[in-house]
């Protein structure tokens, strides 16, 4: 079971659970360190006061905040831990809301709520299933790791987990990078569509780190003096599909491949070529700038018919 890294209570209305607050994942990358190439003697990163230029040490280390006149002031653990904030030992929930109205990208790092004492026990309960009968999540403020940050409680199993989240202003506006409108064909859409059906499943697929796996196998064999294992041959493609159509059949039969379904395909509708596209604005580019002349020589006769001579 992993260390708390928080503990404090649970407050809605005038309810409160004391919990503590344990990590919900793990980091499974493999670490490596820096090595002088000689001797393979680690490389340390040590603490040097810029001003005396020597290395100090942690018991001679505090937080500093830098004024905008360039002074530098002292900010202690204590100064912290005293400052008149009603989030400062508590989850405060600050409402209840529907799942599907928090936009996943705020979503950050989550937790594990667990109950602090038999006294917690009840109420502890008690809101997990209220959020279970509800179907909703609950929004809270809370400080931690030297700020206040929002937090998003929902239910996991028997369980209550809390989801730190990015405040509105954290979030960067998407607007500049989204891609100019194009011309969508319906076919086109309808094979995305299809495609999305073939890859779909009740649930996540049995997923995997397999960049992870050839890392330790790579490691591995260097430890035991094995030689490296090879890398699996690349599949070639097949050739660079330019029509958006056919890249969409193409995919459909090859998800269905990997599924182990028989690929056949019921044909997709072309698109038309760019060929015959361009010929039809050339001839509609033409057609209006015939009328337009028309319509500019009967205005210059006032609309009358030219006299005979």
């Amino acid at each position: 079971m992993p260390r708390p890294v928080w503990s404090g209570a649970i407050s809605f209305g005038l309810v409160t659970i004391p919990i503590k607050l344990l990590p919900a994942t793990e980091d499974r990358s493999v670490r490596f360190r820096q090595v002088h190439l000689a001797d393979m003697g680690a490389i340390r990163n040590k603490k040097i006061c810029e001003l005396e230029g020597r290395e100090v040490s942690t018991a001679e280390i505090s937080k500093g905040y830098e004024l905008p006149g360039g002074d530098t002031i002292q900010i202690t653990d204590e100064e912290l831990e005293s400052m008149p904030l009603p989030t400062a030992k508590a989850i405060d929930i600050q409402a209840f809301v529907p799942a599907e109205s928090i936009d996943p990208v705020r979503v950050a790092t989550g937790y594990y709520l667990q109950a602090d004492g038999p006294v917690a026990a009840k109420p502890y309960v008690l809101l997990r299933k209220a959020l279970e009968r509800s179907s909703k999540v609950a929004v809270a403020k809370m400080a931690i790791h030297g700020r206040e940050r929002l937090g998003l409680l929902r239910v996991v199993e028997d369980a209550i987990v809390i989801h730190m989240m990015r405040w509105p202003d954290e979030i960067r506006d998407p607007a500049e990078l989204a891609p100019p409108e194009s011309e969508m064909d319906e076919q086109e859409l309808e094979g995305a569509l299809a495609l999305m059906d073939t890859m779909s499943t009740d649930g996540l697929p049995d997923l995997h780190d397999e960049y992870r796996e050839s890392l330790e196998k790579v490691i591995a064999a260097k430890a035991g003096g094995q030689p490296r294992p090879e890398a699996p041959e690349k599949e070639e493609p097949a050739g660079q599909l330019v029509d958006l159509m056919a890249a969409l059949n193409a995919s459909v039969e090859q998800a269905k491949e990997r599924r182990g379904e028989p690929a056949t395909v019921h044909e997709m509708p072309k698109k038309k070529t760019a060929k015959k596209t361009a010929a039809k604005k050339a001839a509609k580019t033409a057609k209006n700038a015939t009328l337009k002349k028309t319509a500019a020589a009967k205005k210059t006769s006032g609309g009358r018919k030219p006299r005979s001579a």
